[in-house]
Parts: C-alpha cells; structure tokens; sequence
C-alpha cells in the first residue's frame, strides 16, 4: 500500500469510527494506543491488534454499529468480556477488525423464581449472577466454571463451555436467544419471534427449524441476549475426592463410575486431574531449584534431548507430588439428605475392586476441619489442614454456584513473577504475561480412551519440554472433555515458540487419532477442515446466506478464511 493509500484508508476509517461514536458516545468509541495494546494481549503469545474498540449499551446499538460496518466493508469481532483465556482470550483471528465489547450489556433482565430461569445480556458474569441470586434470596443456583469469577455466562455458553453443576453442560439448559443479524436485523430464536409467546425461555426449540446452535462456535450472528435455566437449591450436597494411586489405575476408576453418570446416580460434571494438574493449583513452577538441580545433575531434561529447565525433574515431581494420587476424581452429589446417602453408597460399592477411594465433604465436616486448623496452630499440620479446608470450601462454592478465582492458577504455572499480589482478586492471565494453550479433545467415556489420549499427548509433552496437565471431565453421560495444557513463559520467545509447536503437535496427532477438539483457539481455527468436507462447505455457505460480505467475526470457525488470516 502507498503512503497516499494509506492516508486514504486512515481517514475512511475515521469517517466510519466517528459515525460510530455517535452511536455509542465519545467515551465508549476508543482507538488509543493502551486500549488497543490491551485488547491485543493473549495467552496464547498471538498478539492481534483492532482497528478500535465500541462499547454498545443495548442490542439497537449493536444492530446500528453492525449497519455502519456493513456499509463500509469493516469486519466487527464481537466478545462477552474478553476473558475466553488460552482460547483467544479478547484478540480477533485476524488483525484491523472493530472489537464489539458486549461487557456494558450487564443487565439481568429477569429471573423466573418459579420455573427456574433467568433472562441476560452478554456482560453478566458469573459473580455477577451467582450474588444477585443470593442477595435477593431467589431459592436458585447458576453453574459455574473455573474460569474466574468475571467470565461471561453467555461468552462461555457461545463456545460450548461445561462447568460443575448438574446443569454444568450450559448449552442444553439454554432456551430463547436475541441475536443481530449482519444486516442489522434482529432475530428471536424458538417461540421468542411470537408476541404472544409465553414458553420463550422454558422450550428451546419452538416450532419450525431449530436455530440456535448456528449462533454458538460460530460468526453468523451477535448474541445479545438469552435465557438461561437454573438449579433449584439441594437439600443436600456433599463433594468427593477420589484419590487414584497409580497412573494406570484410573482406567479401571473411568469405567466403574460411569454407570453412574449412564443412570444419573451422579449428576454433576465429574473432573479427573492428573497429579501435575492438581499441584498447579497451589504453586507455580520452581525456576531457581530447577535451575540449580539442571546445572549440578546430567540426568536432565536437557540430557534426554528436551530443553533444560522447562519440565519437573522426575525426582523434584515425585517430592513436589507427595501425599497427591496420580490422578484425583472431583464430584459431587445433590438431592435430599437420604438421596445423597444413597449416592454415597453406590460411589463407593462401584469403586471396589478398584484402586480409587473416595472421601465425602459435607459443610459439617468443613466446619470440623476449620476447627481443627485453628487449634493445630501455624505448625506445618495445621497450614496443610487449612489449606486443605480452603480448598474444600471453594469446591463446594462452586458446586453451589459461586465462582472462585483460584482455579486460574494453573495459567500462571511458568510465569516468572509467580501468582500477582492478591491473586486470585481480578486475575487476568493475559494482562499478567502468562503463557497458556488448551488443547480439547473430546474422547469416549472409557478407560481406554483417556489413557490413550494421555499417552499420545505426553510423548509430544516430553519432546518439546513441557509438563503436562491433563484434566478429562465427564461432560455428559458419555462421552469425556479433556483439557490438556500447555503452560509456558510468554517472555521467552523460545519457549513460547516451542509452546505452540507442541499444541500444534498434539492437535494434530489426537485429530488424526479421532479424538476431535469440542472447542479450538482463535490460532487454530484453520486445522478444523484438514480435507475440504462437506460440513464446511455447508456452513460456509450458511455463512454465506447469512452475512454475504462476511463482516462478522471473519475466520472464527471458519477454516478457509482463518488460513489466510495467518
């Protein structure tokens, strides 16, 4: 482009960047060089900057700034909160798009006590959510994820995101979407497009096609608004811990259990974390004992072909992982006092004959152990006995749908400043430098199958000299989703660069195996369609009939412009 071209393009988008500050107001137009360095920040050491950045206040402000955009060829990137970390976290897939920041859109624009939903925009959180239902007594909770307390309900829900909850599978308790169209119309989805209609947000699917699922892992539309099911408060709750001593065993643990979810014995959404996963959520990853251990010992990594000091010693892992099983199962049970008894029981009768033991927590028994804390003093028993308790509440917060930020301390594992002051208050893992890339398959509910992921994913683990954290969660009754991390420090650009190398590998390895991610990040959009299938095709030409210029969100799950995108 010329010097003259390029005066051109900078005032035509002036032209269009003032026509949209009329429509949102000076203060939430913004184009500054912090705000666009801020937005361009990601986990994943892609940074993408925007054009600029509009703040709408409601959905008719959306539908106006997606018709300016129409008329002048820009492409708009719509997000939540911006908070969709190791994914993308705010960053477009391509550069020079308008980010649409949905986060003033925070209205809870009703809750049904009755029947058990509530109706919201695409700037309540999960805090946000979870306290007003609290504070105004409503008999009700929202699910949860570990993903912080100022994630986006409905920016997770576009993805296909899980929590904990019996509702932990967000999307099948969702019904009635409002979304803009790229022409600037705006759609109700199910009855919501009838006046009249009484059954919007209780009956997803109306009557005619079933639409809403264009709108999620998609870039066909803007979701502004939808209503989301709640769950009544448990008499009772207990969470479980089953702590699995060898590696090989849980296996046998994946196959006793799931004739319970298969039932609905147990209906939360089960985790399984390896022991590395576990140990990342209380400290970070130790630079100066590695280091000094690298430099006095030949048995290291750097010995065995991988970069020194960017995995755990064997021996350092065994001594940090002491008194952890190799893999630890985390559920819990709702119901009546007597229900949950009965659960308790299955849980156990179906884990004999296996290596898995499993240890109930009930509010009594968190009272008990923060008693016992206090009296065993700042010894080292009693540190470990309240760390354990902490540990323990904020599991049972969450099953009760109250989020918590110290599960987002795995995103700091590499990160040479270790966790922030005050962490986990307003952790932000792109804005604190931290490296992190998920890669997401999704594999039959069997034994079998998780080890297997598990062996192919840590052969490319070791080769580029990472830990792995492996997380697989029983998403529905059968099938799991694994999350397998890759954790690294963003300030070294060797490290980020093998750090990419090696998503990009097991990517590729586990696609080629059958295991099919259930969501990708913005940097792996363009390995979805290796083959050119007819599914593709079919959505592109959704995409197609649906946004012709494609100005919404170009590249997002969408393979062919992703690849040119770069």
């Amino acid at each position: 482009m010329t010097a003259m071209n390029e005066l051109n393009a900078a005032a035509a988008h002036g032209a269009v960047l003032s026509e949209m500050m009329a429509v949102v107001g000076t203060p939430h137009l913004l184009a500054d060089e912090g705000t666009l360095e801020r937005y361009a920040r990601s986990t994943a050491a892609r940074p993408v900057r925007p054009l600029a950045v509009a703040r709408p206040a409601d959905a008719g402000q959306v539908a106006q700034l997606v018709r300016i955009a129409a008329a002048h060829g820009i492409a708009v990137y719509p997000l939540s909160t911006g908070k969709n970390w190791g994914y993308g976290d705010a960053c477009a897939v391509g550069a020079g798009q308008l980010i649409l920041d949905l986060s003033r859109m925070n209205r809870i624009v009703q809750v049904d006590a009755e029947l058990a939903y509530a109706v919201i925009e695409p700037g309540v959180t999960q805090h946000q959510l979870s306290s007003f239902l609290r504070e105004q007594g409503y008999p009700l909770w929202a699910d949860c994820t570990g993903a912080g307390p100022d994630t986006s309900y409905i920016g997770n829900i576009m993805e296909r995101g899980f929590g904990h909850s019996p509702y932990g599978n967000r999307l099948q308790h969702v019904a009635g979407m409002q979304v803009v169209l790229a022409s600037g119309e705006v759609l109700e989805t199910g009855f919501g497009h009838y006046r009249q209609a009484r059954a919007t947000h209780l009956f997803p699917y109306g009557v005619g096609p079933f639409l809403d699922g264009l709108f999620t892992q998609s870039n066909m539309g803007i979701v502004t608004r939808l209503g989301i099911w709640l769950m009544p408060q448990a008499e009772c709750v207990n969470h479980f811990l089953c702590s699995v001593p060898a590696h090989g065993d849980i296996a046998a643990v994946v196959d006793a259990l799931r004739p319970l979810r298969l039932d609905g014995t147990l209906r939360s959404i089960l985790h399984i974390g390896n022991d590395l996963r576990v140990l990342s959520g209380g400290r970070v990853f130790p630079h100066a004992e590695v280091a000094r251990k690298a430099g006095a010992s030949a048995d290291t990594a750097a010995s065995r072909g991988a970069p020194a000091g960017s995995r755990l010693p064997p021996d350092l892992r065994a001594r940090l992982c002491e008194g952890l099983g190799a893999w630890t199962v985390s559920g819990a049970l709702y119901g009546s006092a007597a229900q949950v008894a009965l659960a308790r029981k299955a849980v156990r009768r179906a884990l004999r004959g296996t290596r898995g033991q499993a240890h109930f927590v009930s509010e009594r028994s968190l009272r008990l152990g923060m008693l016992a804390g206090r009296l065993l003093g700042n010894g080292e028993a009693g540190r470990r006995l309240r760390a354990q308790v902490a540990l323990g509440g904020a599991l049972f917060d969450m099953n009760r749908g109250v989020p918590n930020g110290r599960f987002l301390a795995g995103a700091y594992w590499r990160r040479r400043g270790g966790l922030p002051a005050g962490f986990p208050a307003s952790a932000d893992p792109a804005a604190d430098g931290c490296g992190l890339l998920w890669v997401s398959p999704v594999l039959p509910l069997r034994g079998e199958d998780l080890l297997a992921v598990h062996a192919l994913a840590e052969a490319q683990f070791a080769r580029f000299g990472f830990d792995l954290f492996a997380t697989f969660s029983m998403i529905n009754e059968r099938t799991l989703g694994g999350v397998l991390t890759v954790a690294y420090d963003r300030d070294d650009p060797d490290e980020a660069a093998r750090a990419r190398a090696c998503h990009d590998a097991v990517f590729a390895q586990l696609f080629e195996a059958g295991y099919i991610p259930y969501r990708v990040g913005n940097h792996a959009m363009a390995a979805l369609d290796p083959e050119g299938d007819t599914y593709w095709r079919t959505v592109a030409a959704l995409k197609g009939a649906l946004d012709p210029q494609g100005i919404l969100a170009p590249g997002r799950y969408q393979p062919g412009v992703a690849a040119r995108c770069g």
